[in-house]
């Protein structure tokens, strides 16, 4: 279990929005390490480019909980333990 905590603090998952005009990248621990925005809408309007920022991160943050979920289930045998994640 150990092993898969390691291997989920060191993955990186992104995700993105606007067809990828702005990308995010969290850990498998849930941490964003990077938002990157194209600079073609960085100058547009400041609401939209809110709203993508907002979609790319959690767009990533699903992803790294869907497979975070996936990896410790494959441990806890589907068991949900408060504090192992």
């Amino acid at each position: 279990m150990m092993n898969i905590q390691e291997e989920l603090e060191s993955t990186r998952i992104e995700g993105s929005s606007g067809g990828g005009v702005v990308t995010a990248v969290v850990t498998g621990k849930m941490h964003v390490e990077s938002v990157k925005i194209h600079p073609e809408v960085a100058s547009e309007d400041v609401e939209l480019l809110q709203d993508l920022v907002t979609a790319a991160i959690n767009e990533a943050l699903e992803k790294a909980q869907e497979m975070a979920s996936s990896r410790m289930g494959s441990v806890t045998g589907g068991l949900n333990i408060p504090g192992i994640m």
